[in-house]
Formats: C-alpha cells, sequence, structure tokens
C-alpha cells in the first residue's frame, strides 16, 4: 500500500480538541473540590504550605513522568503510553475514593449554573480580588503559550525542556513555601512573575539545548508567584467562598493556559516557535507591570469618605 493510502491511527484533530476541552472542564471542577478540601482541612495560615507541598509533589512526579514517558516512548506506540497513563489516572480516582473519609457539604440547597454565575460575579466585584485573579491568570497562561512551543522549537529535546522546567517548578515552590519569611513573601509575586518571562526573551537569540534548558528551569521559579497571589487570594475571600473561590481560579488558570497555547500557535505559525515565545513573554512582562501599576494605585488611593449620621 502506498504511505498516501495508509490509515493513520487516531481520533481527528476536532475530537482531540473536544477531548481536550471536557479534560480541563473536569480539571477545572476537580481543582476547586481539592483545593477547597485542603483549606478546610487546614488552618488559614497553612494554605500555602500545604498548597507548596501539593506543588512539589506534581513537581516531582513531573520530573519523573517526563524521564519515564520518554523511555516508554522509546520501546511501546504513543497509543500504549496513553493507556498506561489512563489507568494510572484511573487508580488515582479509585485512590482517592476509598482513602477520602466523607465530608459535610461547604454549602446547603441544590447546585445549580445560576448560582454559580451569582457566586463569580460576587468574587469578581472586589477590585482587589479581581487584580489578584488577572495576575494568577494571565501571565502564567502566557508563559504557558511559550512552553507549548517546545516540540515545535527543540523536537528531538522537547523532553529535556519540559523536565528542566519542572525542576525549576519544584524550586520555586520550595523556595517560596518553605524558605520565605512572611515578610518577604508578600512582596514577592511581582518579581517572580517577572522571572517567569524574562529569560523566555533570550529565545529571540536562538539558544541551543543547554541554554535553553537553563532558560526554562530559571523561568519555571517564577511559577512559585501562584503560591503568593493565592493566599492574597484566601485573605480577600470569606471562609464560606474559599472553595469556590479556588475553582475560580483553578477554571481561569485552565482557560488562560489553553488561551496562551492556542495563541503560541498561531503566532508561531505566522513566524516562528522562537519568535513567538519571545513575543508571549514580552506581554506577559507588560501584564505583570501593569497589574503591579493598578494594585499599587489600589493601595495608596484615599478611602471614600464615610457619609455622615444623619
Amino acid at each position: 500500500m502506498a504511505p498516501s493510502q495508509r490509515v493513520r491511527p487516531g481520533l481527528p484533530v476536532g475530537a482531540l480538541l473536544t477531548v481536550v476541552l471536557l479534560l480541563g472542564l473536569v480539571a477545572a471542577l476537580g481543582g476547586g473540590v481539592r483545593w477547597g478540601l485542603l483549606n478546610e482541612i487546614l488552618a488559614k495560615d497553612g494554605y500555602l504550605p500545604g498548597r507548596s507541598l501539593f506543588n512539589m509533589a506534581s513537581g516531582l512526579v513531573q520530573i519523573a513522568g517526563y524521564a519515564t514517558g520518554g523511555a516508554l516512548l522509546a520501546a511501546v506506540s504513543p497509543r500504549v503510553c496513553l493507556l498506561l497513563a489512563a489507568g494510572l489516572y484511573l487508580t488515582a480516582a479509585l485512590a482517592l475514593r476509598l482513602g477520602l473519609t466523607a465530608r459535610p457539604p461547604r454549602a446547603a440547597g441544590r447546585p445549580s449554573a445560576a448560582a454559580t454565575w451569582r457566586t463569580n460575579a460576587l468574587l469578581w466585584s472586589s477590585r482587589p480580588r479581581r487584580l489578584t485573579y488577572l495576575g494568577l491568570w494571565v501571565p502564567n497562561g502566557l508563559v504557558v503559550g511559550c512552553e507549548s512551543l517546545y516540540v515545535s522549537y527543540a523536537p528531538g529535546s522537547a523532553g529535556t525542556l519540559f523536565a528542566c522546567a519542572a525542576l525549576g517548578m519544584l524550586a520555586g515552590d520550595v523556595t517560596v513555601g518553605r524558605l520565605l519569611p512572611p515578610a518577604v513573601r508578600t512582596r514577592a509575586a511581582t518579581p517572580l512573575l517577572l522571572l517567569l518571562a524574562t529569560p523566555y526573551l533570550l529565545f529571540a537569540l536562538h539558544p541551543p539545548l543547554a541554554l535553553a534548558a537553563g532558560c526554562a528551569a530559571v523561568a519555571s521559579v517564577g511559577f512559585g508567584a501562584s503560591l503568593v497571589q493565592q493566599e492574597r487570594l484566601m485573605k480577600l475571600t470569606p471562609d464560606e467562598l474559599s472553595g469556590h473561590a479556588l475553582g475560580l481560579h483553578s477554571a481561569g488558570l485552565l482557560t488562560m493556559q489553553g488561551v496562551g497555547a492556542a495563541l503560541a500557535g498561531s503566532v508561531a505559525q505566522l513566524t516562528s516557535p522562537a519568535r513567538a515565545m519571545t513575543l508571549l513573554a514580552g506581554a506577559s512582562l507588560a501584564v505583570t507591570l501593569g497589574l503591579a501599576t493598578a494594585a499599587r494605585r489600589e493601595r495608596t488611593a484615599p478611602a471614600a469618605p464615610v457619609p455622615a449620621a444623619r
């Protein structure tokens, strides 16, 4: 059979995008439940160390996963690797089902989409929370767009870039969650977000693999900013809305990461992967600086006068 007549296995692109969309919806719901439960189990000041521990475990597993995935791809087909990954997800779901004890619901009444949107609007109505959400979503999503171009930038070594990025993320979580004192940590969000994007500007020079991997690792330390921002979000949110607030964060983050990846791919098609990474990194820096300026104005703005009692 001629190569053009061979039937290629796998789903069409539209079906793959649908699957990814559904996975994102489930992940957003699971994230809200998971982080709300974490906030419920731990004390108010224990959320950041707890989330840091989660992130560190995630970073270690990602490093091991990329290495294991690369080794498996050399030995078996991508389809077998995906089936193994699905089996591991099912195993994790079973462990959660059997390992977690039942807890009372955090909200009474019947859940509905209308109630969800009303609570979202309530959370979004506060300017400090709104700026915090934008800081959590947009710079992160644009840099994830840079990461989505690893494969096209270095087709034979993308696994190395992903593993180095995961290592940098682990270092950032350890530093922010365990090493920085509270007085320093509260001021670290903007510097970390600037660090998250700045190394990707060097990709305009088409650095060799070793330097590119170093840039990816250093940049990913900046993902530790999300711990600082989530801690601020919890301080700005009533306890009864903490789970919903974290669910909104998870949904918005996944959405912006998808937007960032789509934007990166579109720009790369018109220019090049290196140029697209540079442009998205510049956009992330601009957004970070704009949000920092807006937050500074919010803090220095005079308080509204209190109406005199009649």
